[in-house]
């Protein structure tokens, strides 16, 4: 967008895109938690012999990173509470690529 716009346009058109994100991006997650939620309680199934399963495992680690991910959207949507923890957008950019892989070690098991 950069070699096509001069600084100017490109700083709006950068803008005018996040405005949608901005209205978009939070509610999607709180539907992402949501079904997550519900998935884990339908999924998780039973402890047996008082120890967790390797998939018990994985999901718990993706809730609790989804879970995170969730609280911290939930309150900047709602509260306008900025995150007490990891500021930046790196963390969460790297818990979702985490879920992710997980996802993938899941499925192949």
């Amino acid at each position: 967008m950069s070699s096509s716009l001069n600084e100017e346009e490109s700083k709006k058109a950068r803008e005018a895109i996040m405005q949608h994100v901005r209205k978009v991006v939070p509610w999607s997650l709180l539907v992402a938690v949501a079904s997550g939620i519900y998935l884990i309680i339908q999924v998780f199934g039973p402890i047996e012999n008082n120890s967790l399963s390797s998939f018990q495992i994985m999901l718990s680690l993706k809730s609790f990173l989804g879970l995170w991910l969730g609280i911290r959207g939930f309150n900047q949507k709602f509260f306008k509470i900025n995150p007490f923890l990891f500021k930046g957008h790196l963390f969460p950019f790297v818990s979702v690529i985490i879920i992710i892989f997980i996802s993938q070690t899941m499925y192949i098991q």
